[in-house]
């Protein structure tokens, strides 16, 4: 079986070795076009995300300095929306082959596929999909990185110029996590930007959207994405959740008053599932958000936030909103990521401290109560004291060394305007 396991995942390296080698061909054949210096190209989770994430905000902020950059953006789905000075142009290797190679710079959230190849003279910017996180990712998985998964990262990151980051988390995470020792900016998350201030006039926009009463509150619930491997090759896997909807609504209406909504955010190849999910009595309660392409702007007008392992638990708290982990399979998932980031276990009561054996000298605690039932989840939100809550996350920020002032889109597009 173990034998099998390992010719299957070694025969499926070897094709994809095969498969990276045409794509450079690709590549060196479009290099008979020439680099346009106002041309960026730009990709979303490898074509699967539409107009969202730290490349929307950079892009948005860059025409509206230099309206005559033009813009390609990659996607699997053409009948994603965009902006009319946006071209979408589809996410096929003749077409990232040609966009790639024809454009001064090019903007990126994810990985570029195996075998992509960059000019001498042109400019990646890799702003990542997320910066402090929870669940760990590339080398600081261990056994559970397998070995496809690094050659593509190790590919992406030898080209990257400049990586995006916000604190000394980063700072430490990305050589092993990303693979990545190059320059990075620290600027802050540009998707971050809009959780930055008073979020009054997003707050009350999304609700007339919706048809809620102004006054409504409204609760994020958004697990973090799944994603197993099996003989090397990625799938999303579904999931059963089992937190309790009604009682949370209950619950967060006694604690903090007012009549509140449930925002729901699944990965998009789950969103079917949950579509099947039904309780007439709150059935008007709910609003699924799960094929909204940009998640900072539903996240901005929010009240509360709840995840289990999603890294934006933490720019949930950069804008001071009561966040809250429900996770009921914490021993599993660990196992599966090979670490954490964080000392959680399930039956984590105390204070949670930072893995000293990935961030040694880190005095850092976790600033979110965590809770494994509906029953301990009940009693966090309880005693939820917005006045600690407070103060944990002035020393989170601190300890951190934090950048997040609202002013990372202007920064960065800044720095790649200079490049253009």
């Amino acid at each position: 079986m173990i034998k099998n396991k390992i010719m299957n995942e070694k025969n499926y390296i070897r094709y994809r070795k095969i498969k990276a080698l045409g794509n450079r061909l690709c590549f060196y054949m479009m290099r008979i076009f020439p680099i346009d210096n106002k041309r960026v190209s730009v990709c979303t989770f490898e074509g699967k995300g539409g107009f969202g994430c730290n490349p929307k905000y950079i892009v948005k902020e860059l025409h509206k300095q230099h309206p005559d950059i033009k813009f390609v953006w990659f996607v699997n789905d053409m009948n994603k929306k965009f902006p009319s000075y946006i071209g979408k142009v589809p996410n096929t290797l003749l077409s990232r082959a040609y966009w790639l190679s024809r454009s001064k710079v090019w903007i990126d959230n994810y990985r570029k596929p195996y075998g992509t190849c960059k000019r001498k003279g042109q400019y990646y910017l890799n702003t990542n999909h997320y910066t402090i996180g929870i669940k760990t990712v590339g080398l600081w998985r261990g056994e559970g990185f397998s070995k496809m998964a690094y050659l593509v990262s190790k590919n992406d990151s030898d080209m990257i110029d400049d990586l995006i980051i916000d604190s000394k988390f980063c700072e430490i995470m990305c050589p092993k996590g990303l693979l990545y020792n190059g320059h990075m900016l620290k600027t802050g998350a540009p998707r971050c930007d809009v959780l930055y201030g008073n979020r009054d006039r997003i707050k009350k926009r999304y609700r007339k959207k919706k048809g809620l009463p102004t006054d409504a509150k409204i609760l994020m619930f958004a697990p973090t994405f799944r994603e197993g491997a099996k003989d090397g090759k990625r799938y999303v896997y579904s999931e059963e959740w089992t937190i309790d909807f009604a009682r949370l609504i209950n619950n967060f209406e006694k604690k903090f008053g007012g009549e509140w909504y449930i925002c729901v955010r699944v990965h998009p190849q789950l969103a079917a599932s949950f579509n099947d999910y039904k309780n007439s009595n709150i059935q008007d309660r709910i609003i699924n958000e799960s094929q909204e392409d940009d998640f900072y702007t539903l996240l901005a007008g929010m009240d509360a936030y709840i995840t289990d392992y999603s890294s934006a638990c933490f720019e949930a708290g950069f804008a001071r909103m009561p966040v809250f982990i429900y996770a009921d399979d914490i021993e599993e998932y660990r196992n599966d990521r090979g670490a954490l980031f964080w000392d959680i276990t399930g039956d984590a009561k105390g204070n949670v401290s930072i893995n000293q054996d990935i961030f040694p000298g880190m005095d850092i605690d976790f600033p979110f109560s965590i809770s494994t039932t509906n029953d301990e989840l009940e009693d966090k939100i309880k005693s939820f004291d917005s006045d600690k809550y407070a103060m944990r996350l002035e020393e989170f920020d601190k300890k951190m060394n934090l950048t997040f002032n609202g002013k990372a889109s202007k920064k960065i597009a800044e720095i790649i305007h200079a490049k253009c």
